[in-house]
C-alpha cells in the first residue's frame, strides 16, 4: 500500500482541473474512490480537507458546494493581507466598532478587520476593501457569504417591521428584497411579503 496524504491527493485532484468550477460531490466521490485504491484506507471526512484548502487560499470558493483552482489566485494569496497599520487605520476609521451592528471592544466583543470582497473572489488589501466586524458577523459571513448575510437581515429587518406595523420600513426592506429577486441572488433564501 502507498503512503499518500489526504491533503497531497485533495491538491491533485484540484491542480488536474485548475480553472475549472468543480462540484462538492464530483470531488469527494473522487477522493474517497481513489484514496481507497491507493492505501486500503477510507478516507474520513474529506469535506474538512476541501475547507482547509479554502480557507488557506489554494481553492475558491465559488458559491455553496463548488470550488476552483485558480494557479494565479493561490500563489497569491498570502500576499492579500492586510498590513498592521491598515488593520490599525480600518479599526480607527470604523470607530472601533463592528459595521453591522455598532458593538466594540467596550461591548465585550472582538474585532476583526475583514475583507469586504474576499481574497478569494479578487478583494484586494486596501482601506477600501477593509471593515471592521465583530467574531460573530465576521462569522455569519464567512460561514454564508456577503449577499446571503445582507439578505436574512434585510428579511428579519421586514418581519420586525411588519410586526411593530412599521410602513415606511416595511416598503424600504421589500424594496430591497424585490432587487435580490429581480437579479437572481440568493433565490435558495425565500421570503415572503
Amino acid at each position: 500500500m502507498k503512503n499518500v496524504s489526504q491533503n497531497e491527493l485533495i491538491k491533485k485532484f484540484f491542480v488536474n482541473h485548475k480553472n475549472r468550477d468543480i462540484e462538492h460531490a464530483e470531488v469527494v466521490d473522487w477522493l474517497t474512490y481513489e484514496y481507497k485504491k491507493i492505501t486500503g484506507n477510507v478516507f474520513r471526512d474529506p469535506d474538512r480537507g476541501i475547507r482547509k484548502l479554502h480557507q488557506k487560499g489554494f481553492l475558491i470558493k465559488v458559491r455553496k458546494g463548488v470550488y476552483r483552482y485558480d494557479p494565479k489566485v493561490a500563489t497569491k494569496k498570502a500576499l492579500d493581507n492586510f498590513t498592521q497599520k491598515q488593520k490599525d487605520d480600518i479599526l480607527k476609521r470604523d470607530g472601533y466598532k463592528c459595521v453591522i451592528c455598532g458593538k466594540g471592544i467596550n461591548d465585550g466583543c472582538e474585532l476583526h478587520v475583514d475583507h469586504i470582497k474576499p481574497r478569494d473572489k479578487g478583494g484586494k488589501s486596501t482601506m477600501e476593501n477593509g471593515q471592521t466586524l465583530c467574531s460573530q458577523h465576521n462569522f455569519l459571513k464567512k460561514n454564508l457569504n456577503e449577499t446571503e448575510t445582507g439578505k436574512k437581515m434585510y428579511i428579519r429587518l421586514y418581519e420586525l417591521a411588519k410586526k411593530e406595523n412599521n410602513e415606511e420600513l416595511i416598503k424600504f426592506t421589500a424594496d430591497i428584497l424585490k432587487v435580490y429577486d429581480k437579479h437572481g441572488i440568493n433565490g435558495h433564501i425565500v421570503w415572503k411579503e
